[in-house]
């Protein structure tokens, strides 16, 4: 008797998923308020009347803060977007199945990263 290997998860499992990526949307776009908040701020610090050493110090780390922000808010963008393309894809019941091999992508492994599109094993062939 041969074993049939699944070729898409059950609607039970893609139930379950949608709901983790549902709430890993929400704090990601929680998150990226925080940070857009924080590089949109005015930034002053209260160093006006310090020396201006120190002033120009304190604009320089600004500065390199608010790039800092920027890149992790585009980071954060980009992450929700493909949190957003993978309700998509539950929606077409494809969700889970590698994009390179067509097998089903490890349960465990789309627990930690929901919006994964490749198996380990489709990762490992990539990254040789």
């Amino acid at each position: 008797m041969r074993k049939t290997e699944k070729t898409r998860y059950s609607d039970a499992d893609l139930a379950e998923f949608r709901v983790l990526i549902e709430e890993k949307i929400e704090k990601a776009r929680a998150d990226l308020e925080l940070l857009k908040s924080s590089y949109m701020n005015d930034g002053n610090n209260g160093t006006e009347d310090t020396a201006p050493t120190f002033k120009a110090f304190e604009e320089g780390s600004e500065t390199m803060s608010k790039e800092a922000n920027t890149q992790l808010a585009i980071r954060q963008e980009k992450f929700i977007r493909d949190l957003k393309n993978a309700l998509v894809r539950i929606e077409n019941k494809t969700y889970g199945i590698c994009r390179v091999t067509g097998k089903l992508i490890n349960k465990q492994r789309l627990l930690l990263v929901p919006h994964a599109t490749l198996s380990i094993e489709a990762k490992n062939i990539q990254n040789k």
